[in-house]
């Protein structure tokens, strides 16, 4: 086929023979919540990116169920996700943009969706068929769900934890009550309780949210984290009362810089957007047997400065591997807002009446993934 003959395909001639979406956006909300967490947030997102996506807001674990563990809430969503990829023939690509837990339980349930199998396409199927769909390279890292990854985006996740000093604001920083909580979590939580405070399973297995800093042989965390065309990070510098600032923003004390009070772009609230490129790192994150000795410290409250240990070094082994992938950082601040301290649920516009100043959030968000469709769209057009 003739090069000339490649050029003569337009964004017009994509849009033609397209027939019904062909890109799935999961939205996964966060602990004690439901889908109705994403009324109006779904509602701008539809108007803003068109009848291209299929907005999905997951169901399958409201209330209580995200309560018993973040790896059972992630199979249960691959469950309902593969059943809306078989029930919807047209769709080709998936994101996701979860909201706090959420972020965590997508993070496991890509990595059960994932496979190693490219999606790259032979050209000649394109002209073959008549359908220039078929002329869109796809990801090269592998598939999720058998479509092709390209945004994971998450509002004020806890990717570390809640380890280290205010990375659980409602806490209020004491280190008497941070001493305490750990060990029961669980009682309050459930077994999500324990693996956010890193004290589940026994103390010489490594906690649930190291593991999910590297591949295994049945799960691969960081290489379906890695097959997403991007990554973004939305973190709130202040005025979050569930999940601080470093933990959500996967960065080390000394990497806090002092934010801006300035809005960017138009968005607002939206006061900082960085890139931070991938960081070479040897081997998977390390779990030594002193590390073992602390985390049964952590669980018993049985030693403060072994407790303060083990939380220091899983958390820079989490970041050391987390970072082995690129992340678009976007940092917000609600100091100006009426409502600042509901800066948590403002992030994901979770009552619009009580929430509302999250909307420029949303508006980033909703541009974002426009901007990496409309890449796609212009690639498929020009090959």
């Amino acid at each position: 086929m003739s090069s000339g003959a490649v050029g003569s395909i337009t964004s017009e001639d994509v849009h033609k023979f397209k027939q019904g979406p062909d890109h799935l956006l999961v939205l996964v909300h966060g602990i004690g919540a439901s889908s109705s967490d994403w009324t109006y947030s779904k509602a701008v997102l539809k108007k803003r990116l068109g009848s291209n996506f299929l907005i999905y807001a997951s169901s399958c674990n409201s209330y209580i169920k995200t309560l018993d563990g973040i790896d059972r809430a992630g199979k249960r969503l691959a469950d309902e996700v593969l059943s809306v990829i078989h029930k919807t023939g047209s769709l080709k690509k998936i994101s996701f943009t979860a909201h706090s837990l959420g972020g965590l339980i997508a993070r496991y349930t890509i990595a059960v969706l994932y496979s190693s199998d490219t999606l790259q396409k032979d050209l000649n199927d394109g002209y073959k068929t008549g359908n220039p769909e078929n002329l869109e390279c796809s990801s090269k890292l592998g598939s999720i769900g058998g479509l092709e990854p390209i945004n994971f985006i998450t509002l004020g996740t806890p990717h570390l934890g809640f380890i280290g000093k205010r990375q659980f604001p409602l806490l209020l920083g004491s280190p008497i009550l941070e001493k305490l909580v750990p060990p029961v979590a669980a009682r309050f939580v459930g077994r999500t309780g324990s693996q956010l405070f890193l004290t589940d399973d026994e103390p010489n297995s490594p906690p649930l949210l190291l593991r999910m800093t590297s591949d295994s042989e049945d799960l691969k965390f960081i290489s379906s984290l890695a097959a997403f065309r991007i990554r973004i990070l939305y973190a709130n510098v202040s005025y979050d009362h569930l999940v601080g600032w470093r933990t959500s923003s996967i960065r080390r004390e000394y990497e806090l810089a002092k934010p801006s009070r300035e809005s960017v772009d138009g968005y607002l609230h939206v006061v900082n957007v960085e890139y931070c490129s991938p960081v070479l790192s040897e081997g998977p994150p390390r779990f030594p047997s002193e590390a073992a000795t602390a985390k049964a410290a952590a669980q018993t409250v049985s030693n403060t400065q072994k407790t303060a240990e083990y939380y220091g070094s899983m958390e820079e082994e989490m970041i050391r591997s987390l970072q082995r992938v690129g992340w678009r950082k976007v940092d917000v601040s609600f100091h100006a807002a009426t409502w600042p301290f509901f800066a948590h649920n403002n992030l994901h516009v979770k009552r619009e009446w009580l929430n509302g100043a999250g909307a420029g959030v949303i508006a980033h968000v909703a541009d974002s993934l426009k901007q990496q469709e409309l890449s796609r769209t212009l690639i498929a057009a020009n090959l």
